[in-house]
């Protein structure tokens, strides 16, 4: 089961060191709510998170089959809709373009595989998130 460590680069800025594994990265908020811009925010992480959980579930699905997928562009947008009875509701957009010498029927196979990406599943469906908190 995956698990990822976040916690603050500085006391200043919202900057913030993210551990997965062996890789460390960043996070930082837009300028507009007060961040220095200086990584990726939540939002973009978490879309980045779809497209490339997209991107390698198409080639996983491709390889297996044998079929010629050479390339797949994911581009992943977010739309806020404010208007939405109750709260706010997110839609996200998500754009994807495969290259290589595919027949239309594998192009709506890799769509179809799309939708089954265990990270569009999470987002998709009603997950539950518990929170814990402790003091020093």
């Amino acid at each position: 089961m995956p698990q990822v460590e976040v916690k603050t680069s500085s006391a200043e800025t919202y900057q913030q060191q993210i551990k997965a594994g062996s890789h460390t990265f960043n996070a930082d908020a837009p300028k507009a709510v007060g961040g220095l811009e200086a990584a990726p925010g939540p939002h973009e992480l978490l879309l980045g998170a779809l497209g490339a959980c997209t991107s390698m579930t198409m080639q996983m699905y491709a390889k297996r089959k044998g079929w010629n997928l050479k390339e797949v562009t994911v581009k992943v947008s977010e739309e806020r809709d404010e208007k939405a009875p109750g709260q706010p509701v997110s839609k996200i957009k998500r754009e994807i373009q495969v290259g290589g010498d595919l027949a239309p029927d594998q192009v709506e196979a890799l769509k179809a595989i799309a939708e089954k990406c265990p990270i569009h599943k999470l987002l998709s469906s009603g997950n539950q998130i518990t929170t814990a908190i402790s003091h020093n």
